[in-house]
């Protein structure tokens, strides 16, 4: 398990992520408004605003009429679980998100963003057609940034909190790092784990990522670079 801190990569073609950190904010403002509601609040909210594949497959009738259940693939990204849900993705994101602003520019990349969230919802819905439990979180979009900048930064050093025996700070390579963590979404697909995470939304994002930021980066920036 590792969580990242900070990186040794500089911004060179924007003055500030203001993108970035307008959806950190808004997201972190989403579940406080959740959080404050009670746990009855949070439940609706996911029923709601949660991708639920088998409404958006019109397999089965949305809870709100007036909400499109097809909005629900961008609404569903903003919202999250619990703390941990919620902290584990901002960490990421604030970690590696500015970056890819910085790739990309600011308007491209909140295109950028919430089209990696929606690919991912529509991944985890292709192998969970009729299922009625609601999709949430910022993990799939946020693979996409992840997708994103293995290929734009591999080789920027990654300062990261890892628990091999004890927690430890090591500065390790973003391919290592974020290698090692499409990796592991692989391998739980790979067995089967049934354990409640989307991991096809995960991966969904992250190959998005990918595809998206070959063709939208800015002119002179190039892939696989960061040494």
């Amino acid at each position: 398990m590792f969580l990242p801190l900070y990186d040794r990569n500089k911004i060179a073609h924007i003055e500030f992520p203001f993108i970035n950190y307008a959806i950190l904010g808004f997201t972190c403002l989403i579940f406080l408004v959740q959080f404050a509601s009670g746990e009855a609040g949070l439940f609706e909210a996911h029923i709601v605003y949660g991708m639920i594949p088998a409404v958006v497959t019109g397999a089965a009738v949305g809870p709100a009429p007036w909400l499109p259940d097809q909005a629900t693939l961008v609404t569903y990204m903003f919202l999250h679980a619990d703390w941990l849900h919620l902290l584990s993705n901002m960490l990421f994101l604030w970690v590696f998100g500015d970056n890819i602003e910085d790739a990309l520019g600011h308007f491209k990349y909140l295109v950028f963003y919430i089209a990696c969230g929606i690919i991912a919802a529509l991944a985890h819905l292709a192998f969970n057609t009729g299922s009625y439990g609601p999709l949430v979180g910022a993990s799939g979009a946020v693979a996409g940034v992840i997708g994103a900048y293995i290929l734009l930064y591999p080789h920027v050093r990654v300062f990261v909190l890892s628990r091999i025996i004890i927690m430890l700070p090591l500065a390790v390579p973003a391919w290592a790092v974020l290698g090692f963590w499409i990796a592991t979404q692989l391998f739980y697909v790979v067995i089967g784990v049934d354990d409640g995470v989307a991991w096809w939304a995960h991966i969904g994002g992250f190959v998005a990522g990918a595809a998206l930021v070959v063709v939208m980066r800015r002119r002179g920036v190039p892939l696989f670079g960061g040494r």
